[in-house]
Order: structure tokens, then C-alpha cells, then sequence
């Protein structure tokens, strides 16, 4: 006697009789991966464009050059 025979059949447990197939379920997580490769990929050259920008804001070549008194001058005068 085999020690397989008393116990239950689910339909879950095989795989030929299951309602979805494998590769259905396989094309269907693919789409949601690669949608999130590309989100990551566009977010990266976001930052990269946006720390670019910055450095240009804070280069200094386009800021007025200030000219501050001289108070040691002020002060004998």
C-alpha cells in the first residue's frame, strides 16, 4: 500500500489543474518590474539634472560682486 493514497487531492497544490497558468502570472508581474526599472532610471536623471542646476545657482559667477566700507578708514577721518 502507498502511503499517498488516504491523503486529499487539493487543486491548489497541482499545478496542471490550478485556474491561472504560471506564465500568465509571470507576464503579468514583468509589467510592474520594468515600469519600476524605468521610474527609478527617469527619478536618477532628475537628480542628476537638478544637482547640475544647483551648482550653476551656487558657482558665484552671476552674483554681484559687493563692495563693503572700509571702516578702518571711516573710523581716523
Amino acid at each position: 500500500m502507498s502511503p499517498n493514497k488516504n491523503t486529499p487531492q487539493t487543486a491548489a497544490g497541482d499545478p496542471a489543474t490550478s485556474g491561472i497558468p504560471t506564465e500568465f502570472l509571470l507576464s503579468l508581474a514583468a509589467a510592474p518590474v520594468l515600469l519600476g526599472i524605468v521610474s527609478i532610471q527617469a527619478v536618477g536623471s532628475w537628480l542628476q539634472a537638478a544637482g547640475v542646476a544647483s551648482e550653476e545657482v551656487f558657482r558665484g559667477d552671476r552674483l554681484p560682486v559687493l563692495h563693503f566700507p572700509d571702516t578702518g578708514c571711516q573710523e581716523e577721518g
